[in-house]
């Protein structure tokens, strides 16, 4: 028998292949409340949702749990290094973060700290199989193609407005490192096509989404999509799969015809925004006026000016809550070895990362509550996993180490947090009915920095955020003869005193 420490890539993608055909062949998923289950579920908080999604592993106590600062100098001892950034203050006296995150720390008595999110077991790590198991709830290989947390909400709440897909992923390329681990859960599964995400990978090229290909014309762009309906049946969809996954993959196309001719189009389009509302979602020192040099190029190659790419990912998400999208998740991009994967240079990639995303959370959070949408909305910031110098994997449970640490730090470069370090991460949460200055869980001062109190796992804080959506844990489809559970196996536990 394999066992969660022989697993590796291949092996992901082998069952991930097979859950996608499974998915195919899937008749009409039945929604039922497991077991007959009487509960009554409090209405909700909340009428949509936003995941800001920190992909590669964003450091705890470099970010929102701070440790003791330790500066850089040649030949220092790793096993003192708990933190390379001293504390700041917040709004609320009793928490702390490490500086450079300075804007959310001037929000967070709008909003709640998690310290203690404890990723799942799964033997040596791979990024994309946490992530799959954080996006989805269960960790791979699974026997069904398990569904996004967004396709779960867009099939069991509908969308706001007929018009506004109800699961929209902004900020994600499918063309870089692992691209077809991260397609295996960027996905509606057995739920079908027509609760899959709408991709948005360029965000300051929104607005092409939602237009026609260029050259083409609407007379054209609606014969064509006729002519796909006819070609379905041709395809392997229509030979293999059933025919609520034929009609899904039908509607979703329908679901997108009817958005290029709706006037919700043109919160896609972010010339429209002021450019001094703009300038505010920016790192300081960027030109609003230069954002049509500021993006990835089309070959997929890496660019300084990324840094722009969260911050209108964020303001194009406060723009879609307006005209009613039910479910958006904007990420900083997971790229291997990128970003918030920080195999080494972990203090400057911090640096960068945190000038990132500053700026744009805070102000998502004070747009939100100015124009009275913030009580209705449920802001989460997640990662897959924390970061510490030393331990890789848990304490106890030590899995391979993935990174070289010196005996003594001579290099800046090995001044970080570089191994995964899977025992403890932050997640922030605003609005939504989540209580305001609050602090949750907490953990060890000194290496291994492990929760201590309050552990929330994957399957609790998925019913936390289920729970404020007005879904029940319980909540569950009926596939293959046998329910699928929003949360695994319908065990997931809201954390109530998370809510005000």
């Amino acid at each position: 028998m394999m066992t969660s420490q022989d697993w590796n890539r291949r092996d992901f993608l082998k069952t991930a292949s097979s859950a996608t055909l499974s998915a195919l062949a899937a008749g009409y998923p039945v929604a039922a409340l497991a077991d007959s289950v009487t509960e009554k579920v409090p209405p909700p908080n909340a009428d949509c949702l936003i995941i800001l999604w920190m992909g590669g592993g964003m450091s705890a106590t470099e970010t929102f749990d701070p440790k003791r600062y330790v500066p850089f100098e040649k030949g220092m001892d790793p096993n003192r290094v708990l933190s390379t950034f001293p504390s700041i203050d917040t709004a609320v006296d009793h928490i702390k973060f490490s500086s450079g995150l300075e804007r959310i720390a001037g929000v967070m008595d709008q909003g709640a700290l998690i310290r203690t999110y404890t990723a799942g077991d799964l033997g040596f790590i791979l990024h994309s199989r946490h992530q799959y198991q954080w996006h989805t709830g269960y960790a791979p290989p699974q026997t069904v193609a398990a569904p996004h947390l967004g396709a779960v909400v867009a099939r069991t709440l509908g969308p706001r407005d007929p018009a506004v897909p109800a699961f929209i992923d902004i900020g994600q390329r499918f063309d870089v490192g692992e691209s077809e681990e991260l397609k295996a859960f960027h996905t509606a599964g057995f739920l079908g096509s027509e609760y899959g995400p709408f991709i948005v990978p360029y965000p300051d090229q929104a607005v092409d989404t939602v237009r026609p290909p260029k050259g083409m014309g609407i007379d054209r762009f609606q014969n064509r999509n006729r002519l796909y309906k006819k070609l379905l049946n041709a395809s392997p969809i229509g030979r293999y799969g059933s025919d609520y996954q034929q009609e899904s993959l039908v509607q979703s196309m329908e679901y997108a015809h009817r958005l290029l001719s709706s006037p919700a189009a043109k919160a896609f389009d972010l010339s429209l925004e002021p450019r001094r509302s703009l300038a505010k979602y920016l790192p300081s020192g960027v030109d609003p006026g230069a954002l049509s040099q500021a993006s990835f190029r089309r070959d997929g190659s890496y660019e300084a000016q990324t840094v722009t790419r969260f911050g209108l990912g964020c303001l194009l998400a406060r723009r879609l809550v307006e005209v009613g999208a039910r479910f958006i998740e904007v990420t900083t991009e997971y790229i291997p070895f990128l970003n918030w994967d920080t195999h080494e240079h972990g203090h400057k990639r911090l640096v960068d990362m945190k000038k990132q995303i500053d700026s744009p959370v805070a102000q998502l959070v004070l747009d939100l509550e100015e124009r009275g949408l913030l009580d209705r909305t449920l802001i989460v910031l997640a990662s897959e996993f924390s970061r510490d110098m030393m331990t890789e994997g848990k304490p106890g449970r030590k899995v391979k180490d993935q990174v070289f640490v010196p005996e003594k730090i001579e290099d800046e470069k090995h001044y970080g947090m570089h191994r995964h370090f899977t025992d403890a991460g932050c997640v922030l949460m605003f609005g939504g009915g989540i209580k305001k200055g609050f602090l949750y869980g907490e953990t060890a001062d000194e290496r291994p920095c492990k929760t201590i109190k309050d552990r929330v796992v994957i399957e609790d804080l998925h019913a936390t955020i289920y729970r404020a959506m007005g879904i029940s844990p319980r909540h569950a489809y009926e596939i293959e003869q046998r329910p699928f559970y929003v949360t695994r196996d319908g065990l997931g536990k809201p954390i109530e005193r998370l809510f005000a």
